[in-house]
């Protein structure tokens, strides 16, 4: 027997309720939104993780396309996608931060904007269309570790060419992250790695007999400095699109050596993100970081020390084509123009390699994401749903294509 139909104030309830912070896994959700879709029709399929500890959602409603263009042509349908993990809830909330809670015009738990407030909309609106109905499918595509460096999206994009039950996918997609409903054609991208410093240890009396790779990272560092003030000067294609941050951000975001007071420290890790924005390239970028780091490493008193790297995560920018008829629609239905551009990444940047048209848009803001006391305003999950219905109406009912 199929669940009882939720109100999407209540399925939000239970999505919330589901502790899926990223360092857990995120099974039972995917398998409670499985069962809750589940239905003739509509094909639920699960994509695990390597290690079977997590799994992807993918959610195929009303008719199949055709493999006639090999995938490259337009292809009508609507994507809706979205993440299920969530950053840690962390000390400071006032309530339960795995309970909603009513808090006058919003609802207040971990991750009712980011982005758990758009999946329980999804979820409610592919459960209500009647599968008959649909010209061309819906899609829901949601994923697990974004948060940790779009983990599942790119496992999904690395892995799609040769999952058995795999089907072509329409164009138009819709990433539901919190935009305050502003429509997002543009964000920056993240590169990550980690540069492992490693000198001699010898006891701290006696500090000639071995090499400091703390002091090293210290000047990794201030090489790093340098190399931040120079990208903040640079204006690549496209830099005005993003007017707080028109150049690709470099943070040194953690720093880890040492092990006791009396050791000259042997090891220190260093760990840097740049944002890349839409057209650089990244692993030119990547390469600079690595280069400051090795000069800086490569000399001082009492000697050098070696350094070696490690890729962390990429997450690629987006930059969705112009004329895309998704960015049109959601114009339209919005009054609001598809220019926009962030400077956090999404899925959208994995997932376009799949070929799609990666707007992204959805309820609640940004800047009170992963802070306690999260909150998704009402209003805006209210005015999400027929802007959504209209967009299933467009694409999937009428067979718009994208």
């Amino acid at each position: 027997m199929a669940a009882p139909p939720l109100s999407d104030a209540e399925l939000l309830a239970r999505l919330v309720a589901f502790d899926t912070t990223s360092d857990r896994s995120n099974l039972e959700l995917a398998e409670f939104l499985a069962g809750y879709l589940e239905r003739p029709g509509v094909r639920v399929r699960l994509l695990p993780s390597g290690d079977a500890e997590k799994a992807n959602l993918v959610v195929f409603a009303g008719p199949a396309l055709g493999d006639a263009d090999g995938g490259h042509g337009d292809r009508p349908g609507l994507v809706l996608s979205g993440h299920m993990d969530v950053v840690p809830a962390g000390e400071g909330w006032s309530s339960d931060p795995f309970t909603l809670t009513d808090a006058g015009d919003s609802w207040v738990a971990r991750g009712s904007a980011d982005m758990k407030g758009f999946l329980a909309l999804a979820a409610n609106l592919a459960r209500a269309v009647e599968p008959a109905r649909l010209a061309a499918p819906l899609v829901l595509i949601l994923t697990y570790d974004e948060e940790v460096g779009m983990l599942g999206a790119r496992h999904l994009v690395e892995s799609w060419d040769g999952v058995p039950w795999r089907e072509p996918l329409p164009r138009a997609a819709v990433i539901g992250e919190p935009t305050e409903l502003a429509v997002v054609a543009a964000h920056k991208g993240h590169v990550k790695l980690r540069a492992v410093l490693r000198g001699r240890s010898a006891h701290s009396g006696y500090p000639h007999l071995g090499v400091n790779a703390i002091e090293a990272a210290g000047r990794a560092i201030a090489a790093l400095t340098e190399l931040r003030r120079a990208l903040e000067s640079e204006r690549p294609p496209g830099a005005e699109r993003f007017a707080e941050t028109p150049y690709p951000a470099l943070n040194v975001a953690t720093v880890h050596g040492g092990t006791a007071v009396n050791v000259v420290p042997e090891r220190c890790a260093v760990e840097v993100g740049v944002r890349v924005l839409p057209g650089m390239d990244a692993a030119a970028l990547a390469e600079r970081v690595r280069a400051a780091i090795a000069a800086a490493a490569g000399g001082g008193d009492p000697g050098p020390v070696e350094a070696s790297f490690e890729p962390l995560a990429e997450s690629p920018p987006l930059a969705v084509r112009a004329g895309a008829p998704i960015l049109a629609a959601l114009a339209e239905l919005t009054g609001r123009d598809g220019l926009g551009a962030v400077s956090y990444a999404t899925d959208g940047g994995w997932l376009a390699r799949l070929g799609l048209d990666c707007a992204v848009w959805g309820p609640g803001s940004i800047t009170v994401a992963h802070k306690p006391d999260e909150s998704l305003p009402k209003a805006d999950l209210a005015a999400a749903r027929p802007v959504l219905e209209a967009l299933i109406e467009r694409f999937c009912v009428r067979g718009g294509a994208a």
